[in-house]
């Protein structure tokens, strides 16, 4: 568990669980003259609040879960050229250190992808507990960071005739959680 450092408010004391219809964890990598988007769907995610200020984020997506706009692409993808999905079916994250400022929130954690686990650092807002109009309190969380696919194993590219890699090694993660007070 990680500490939040308090500077302007607190994240609300609570468990919190993902409502999967509409929470998204979408990525997105330059490859030749645009930008390849994909996202993993359904995902898992709870965020724990304690009395003394802890805070840890944990979620995790089910390789196989990934969308992509081409079926043959999505094969490619859970091959052992990317994801490698038979024999690393999970990605998971976990917090490591959670800071908010107002409604910008930092979060550092543990990713692990084809089971290697890197650092990342994800930034956003926060937006504070409604009650929706079945009487259960929500938050919401809009994340974004970038990680370098190679560190994760992932080295899959096509050279363009140029010579330069037709796909760019930085990927852009971002997400929207939509979390439930259990």
């Amino acid at each position: 568990m990680s500490t939040i450092a308090q500077s302007q408010d607190t994240l609300p004391v609570g468990t919190w669980g993902i409502d999967p219809v509409h929470s998204h964890v979408n990525f997105g990598v330059e490859y030749m003259v645009g930008t390849f988007r994909g996202s993993f769907s359904p995902v898992d995610a709870q965020l724990v609040v304690a009395e003394d200020g802890s805070v840890e984020l944990s979620g995790s997506a089910k390789v196989e879960s990934i969308k992509v706009q081409d079926e043959n692409l999505t094969g490619h993808l859970l091959a052992p050229d990317f994801f490698d999905a038979e024999r690393t079916p999970e990605i998971t994250f976990r917090s490591t250190d959670v800071t908010r400022s107002g409604s910008d929130v930092t979060i550092k954690g543990d990713l692990t992808i084809k089971g290697q686990t890197q650092p990342v650092e994800l930034q956003g807002t926060v937006v504070d507990p409604i009650t929706d109009p079945y009487g259960k309190e929500r938050i919401g969380l809009k994340l974004e960071g970038t990680i370098d696919r190679t560190q994760f194993g992932i080295d899959w590219n096509n050279p363009l005739p140029s010579g330069e890699p037709a796909l760019a090694n930085d990927v852009t993660l971002s997400g929207e959680l939509y979390l439930v007070k259990a």
